[in-house]
């Protein structure tokens, strides 16, 4: 139930973040004065981070669906190898994003 419900709240988390992402995106490549508030929302670590974070668990729960309706049975197995990869995954993009930017 946990996966279930993460998986429908996160995908409609992430719809809104990437929707900031491409707003805040479009005021900064006008050539008249770029909005503070657009500036600032846009390079906010928080959301980038959030949105790697979120992204990856997305994504697995979404592969161990996947594999559940192609018929492997075994639920706690996949949860746990979900679970680990996912933040395994999202260590080192925030990693990489600290260590890039």
């Amino acid at each position: 139930m946990f996966i279930w419900l993460f998986h429908r709240i996160s995908g409609a988390i992430l719809i809104v973040l990437f929707s900031i992402k491409i707003l805040t995106s479009f005021f900064l490549f006008t050539k008249d004065k770029k909005p503070d508030w657009a500036l600032s929302l846009h390079r906010q670590p928080v959301l980038d981070i959030l949105i790697l974070i979120l992204f990856t668990f997305h994504s697995l729960y979404g592969l161990r669906t996947i594999a559940i309706d192609l018929g492997y049975r075994k639920e706690k197995q996949l949860f746990w190898i979900a679970n680990v990869a996912a933040a395994l995954i999202s260590a080192a993009l925030i990693i990489l994003y600290f260590r890039f930017s």
